[in-house]
């Protein structure tokens, strides 16, 4: 029997202002028709945030079957459900959505207003309904009949697939007479994301989608959605989220996360220092004339012998403090008396008295021995190569930097170096690309150009996602009928398509997907070959995406 979450999404039920009415009547119906056992209930406010967190761990974690979401749909500037629900779904379900509204508008036209979103995650299809009681009702009785279809198909459970299927055949079937409209599809061939056919696509240039099968999110969702799988990504090494561990010699750690503690083996300093250009004295010997016995500049030997009372030692800022000495003055409070024919001090009279420890930096006083001077985690920058240098560290434990390739797409795209061919451009993109990313301290892998048709680009993602942890292409990703980038990466790959539409100008047609290749996650961002739109979205997506993949905090 299937899992069932039932998420209440509501400002006044969520903080008690209100009795949350419609969430126990979904509980009872779904039990009632036999579509499944509820096993968690939750109330949350009208927060994306919120709503976000229960959706994935109901499906993440704990592998809900179906979650049944009500509340939030509609127009006010709180009802954000279905904003928040499409951000986690990596497949949309638009006929779940019709049958509803469909349906409801044959009972009001108030149904025109209602904001529904369907898909599956992983394996957990998601359903939006709205938040009143009667609506619930009727939106639950207008999709209850292909629920456990639905979510036997994405769990590719063939048996209970095949014998509905087997008797959908029969005209006597009951099941026919209860579902009338009901096909499946992928019978055919494969649906991709939003209804685009998959596979060879066979159907002719003439049958290709006028309008984008995939919903428009906006900048800051598409830029989370990236930025969450990213992190998905990342697996925890020595208490760090990191792609993988590996040493590099300090001078080369720069923008790097630190996988280790540093911890100093040596004070620092490690003598008694100067703070100021002056002379080292004995304290206790107050002011007077002193005679000067040398001097200790930095560099020196500290293992000088003592000074003895009545002598002083000339020294300079950051120098060895010689023994006997324990304090500094500094040479604005001294009056030179007597000095050598060939410009030496003899005798220097003091003018201040000083006190013991004035102006003397004791062993330790800025890192003592076993002191931890940077924590794993942090972000390595000019000072902290600095602090690996004082104390002596010269290989360092980091996180691994992404791999990132860079493919670019088009018929009439053309290596740089080569004699310009009729209808053809030069590769501008890949060349900016590759640079901006490299700015940012990131290396990248020229992944070549590919043709726009299915073998050779098909060919082209393989190699270039076997190498890399994340492929940017750019062309490929539009409405033209050679724009055939997703439509390999879901029948070749079996990738998921996160996002194709994002409101805004350039980059509209921005993509992001996520696949497996040889046992290991990778993602795929598809910029527009526009060379303005792909440096705007590299900018937007692809360096956060780096910065994210090599643990670097946002």
């Amino acid at each position: 029997m299937a899992r069932v979450g039932v998420l209440t999404v509501s400002d006044s039920c969520s903080s008690g202002q209100g009795v949350d009415k419609s969430g126990p009547i979904l509980v009872k119906l779904v039990e009632d028709y036999k579509v499944g056992k509820v096993k968690e209930t939750l109330c949350v406010p009208d927060n994306q945030q919120e709503i976000r967190k229960a959706l994935m761990n109901w499906s993440d974690e704990l592998k809900l079957d179906l979650i049944i979401t009500t509340g939030g749909t509609g127009l006010s500037p709180r009802d954000v459900t279905p904003e928040a629900t499409q951000s986690v779904l990596h497949r949309q379900a638009p006929g779940l959505v019709h049958s509803m509204l469909a349906g409801s508008l044959a009972v009001t036209p108030m149904a025109a207003l209602s904001r529904l979103a369907a898909g599956i995650r992983g394996s957990t299809v998601i359903v939006n309904m709205p938040g009143s009681h009667k609506a619930v009702r009727e939106c639950f009785g207008f999709i209850q009949p292909v629920l456990n279809h639905a979510i036997d198909l994405v769990q590719d459970k063939k048996k209970p697939v095949k014998t509905l299927h087997t008797s959908m055949q029969s005209s006597n079937s009951e099941l026919t007479a209860e579902i009338p409209t009901h096909t499946c599809p992928h019978q055919q061939y494969e649906p991709a994301a939003g209804g685009q056919p998959g596979g060879q696509g066979a159907v002719g240039v003439a049958a290709r989608l006028r309008q984008s099968p995939y919903p428009m999110i906006s900048v800051d969702e598409a830029q989370k959605i990236v930025i969450q799988h990213c992190k998905d990504m990342l697996k925890e090494v020595e208490g760090v989220k990191m792609l993988d561990i590996e040493s590099v010699p300090y001078t080369a750690a720069m923008g790097r996360v630190l996988a280790e503690d540093i911890v100093a083996k040596d004070p620092l300093p490690p003598f008694p220092a100067s703070i100021k250009d002056g002379y080292a004295v004995i304290a206790s010997d107050g002011v007077g004339v002193r005679k000067v016995r040398g001097e200790s500049s930095a560099g020196y030997d500290p293992s000088m012998q003592p000074i003895a009372p009545g002598e002083i030692v000339r020294i300079n800022t950051g120098a060895p403090v010689p023994p006997g000495a324990d304090a500094v003055v500094m040479v604005e409070n001294t009056k030179l008396i007597e000095a050598t024919s060939d410009g030496e001090e003899v005798r220097v009279e003091i003018l201040s008295n000083p006190t013991p420890g004035l102006d003397i930096r004791p062993i330790g006083s800025d890192i003592q021995v076993g002191e931890c001077v940077l924590r794993k985690g942090c972000t390595l920058g000019p000072g902290e190569l600095g602090v690996l240098a004082a104390v002596g560290v010269t290989t360092v434990k980091v996180a691994r930097l992404p791999k990132v390739g860079v493919l670019s797409t088009g018929n009439e795209i053309q290596e740089p170096g080569e004699d310009l061919k009729p209808g053809h451009i030069r590769d501008s993109n890949k060349t900016t690309l590759k640079f901006l990313i490299q700015s940012k301290g990131f290396h990248v892998v020229d992944c070549g150009i590919a043709k726009d048709d299915l073998s050779t680009l098909k060919q082209k993602l393989s190699d270039s996602l076997t190498e890399c942890d994340l492929l940017v292409t750019t062309g490929g990703v539009s409405m033209g009928d050679r724009d055939l980038l997703r439509q390999v990466l879901i029948s070749d790959f079996g990738a998921q398509i996160y996002f194709a539409r994002v409101n805004m100008k350039p980059g509209k047609p921005t993509t992001f997907a996520t696949c497996t290749v040889n046992g290991k996650q990778k993602l795929v961002l598809g910029l527009p070959g526009n060379p303005v739109s792909a440096t705007v979205t590299c900018h937007l997506y692809v360096v956060p995406a780096c910065k994210a993949l090599s643990g670097q905090e946002e």
